[in-house]
């Protein structure tokens, strides 16, 4: 039996629980945001592979990847390369009620280890966006825990567990890096390797759906920035206040890009631009004043309304933007971090370019191209493997019939009652 010696602070271990609570919620948002988006015969596929990470990635976390991430740091020359952390904590070896988190006491470890769970969870089902109706439910699996191994866990480490990123200074307050660009591109990649839906003009199925998603996604980015402080102070209330700041500014300067081009003001733009904004300063949000989030904000509504402009004109089929939105936005973010950060804000962050911080602008520049390159590169090479064990692509009869009835043997909703 193991007795409760430690005093915790209990009003921050509250705000993690809560904060925690807020993230694992985002993962059923972005079930029903992909699910509106989808077509009417892949709404169960979708959000299935979002469920799914629940589960499959809780176990995986408990066995190994919480130490793969947070035991060991490249200072003490403890953890494997500054890549990987070591095996210490498998199984949550040697953490009991009594141990507090290492880097803020006030809270037990178990906590952190809950909260970064769920950043781990949302993570690779944001690729699955990119590549409805496309893959098969057997070959996601597989990448859901491959990817997870040698993309996710050597980048948090390297950033937020003390590894090689973090001692070149690079800094990434909730998952720019970690979160949005290394999911992005790697959605990119994947769009690449199993090429076009058949049915390329499908609509969504439901745009109050999309519309219930963004606001749970909204709802729960607030845990996702504001508790990556992992404390309750100004900083936190900062990077609450940016994150809603940040997303306002994008929504409506994407809904202002479109109204003007297409003179009509879509709903799913307004929506789409919503989510652009959330990730683009999610690097950001702890590091920035108010006013710099105004500008990452309207930043993030033109780079990523161009980037899925782009993409369409290249005629990759992304389906649901994961590449503009998350991909970009996370890269967009991480390098005006690198331009707007400032000790005046948070003195365990740097001073950007703005304020004479040119290594530190160039460090975030290289560290979020190398990874965004890492992590296509990594997954394009995966999907092929993947591919010579189980069947990646699902067939044609099977992307014509839709991948709930055909994979699930499930359909979203009985069409004899509507």
């Amino acid at each position: 039996m193991v007795f409760l010696n430690a005093t915790f602070d209990t009003g921050a271990t509250g705000f993690m629980l809560l904060a925690t609570s807020l993230v694992m919620l985002m993962t059923p948002g972005l079930a029903y945001f992909y699910g509106g988006l989808a077509g009417k015969r892949n709404i169960l596929g979708i959000m299935a592979q979002s469920f799914v990470s629940m589960g499959i990635t809780t176990i995986l976390w408990y066995l190994c990847g919480y130490s793969l991430c947070f035991s060991g740091d490249m200072a003490t020359h403890t953890d494997l390369a500054g890549i990987f952390g070591n095996c210490h904590k498998t199984f949550m070896n040697g953490v009991d009620l009594n141990s507090a988190y290492a880097g803020n006491p006030k809270i037990p470890e178990f906590v952190f280890f809950a909260y970064q769970m769920m950043f781990a969870i949302i993570t690779p089902a944001l690729i699955t966006g990119a590549f409805v109706n496309r893959i098969t439910f057997k070959a996601y699996l597989v990448f859901l825990v491959i990817w997870q191994i040698l993309v996710y866990y050597p980048f948090v480490h390297m950033i937020w567990g003390g590894g090689l990123l973090a001692s070149w200074g690079v800094k990434d307050f909730a998952g720019g890096i970690v979160v949005h660009a290394t999911a992005g591109f790697a959605a990119l990649a994947s769009v690449i390797y199993v090429g076009k839906r058949r049915d390329t003009v499908s609509p969504p199925n439901s745009i109050p759906l999309i519309a219930i998603g963004t606001g749970l996604l909204w709802f729960g980015w607030y845990g996702f920035n504001a508790g990556s402080e992992l404390d309750v102070d100004a900083i936190t209330g900062q990077a609450f206040i940016n994150t809603d700041v940040a997303a306002s500014f994008a929504t409506i300067t994407w809904l202002a890009i479109e109204w003007t081009l297409v003179k009509k003001p879509k709903f799913v733009g307004l929506l789409t631009g919503a989510v652009a904004g959330l990730a683009t300063i999610t690097p950001a949000a702890g590091f920035v004043t108010l006013g710099s989030a105004v500008l990452i904000g309207i930043a993030s509504g033109v780079v990523c309304y161009i980037a899925v402009h782009f993409k369409n004109k290249m005629g990759w089929d992304d389906a649901l933007d994961v590449w503009g939105v998350h991909g970009m936005g996370g890269v967009t973010g991480t390098i005006l971090l690198g331009v707007f950060a400032s000790k005046a804000v948070n003195a365990g962050g740097a001073d950007g370019l703005i304020h004479g911080g040119s290594h530190f602008f160039v460090m975030q520049l290289v560290s979020v191209i190398g990874a965004s390159i890492y992590a296509f590169l990594f997954t394009y090479i995966m999907l092929y493997l993947i591919n010579m064990v189980t069947k990646v692509k699902v067939d044609q009869t099977a992307e014509d019939a839709g991948l709930d009835e055909a994979l699930h043997g499930e359909k979203a909703y009985d069409e004899g009652v509507l």
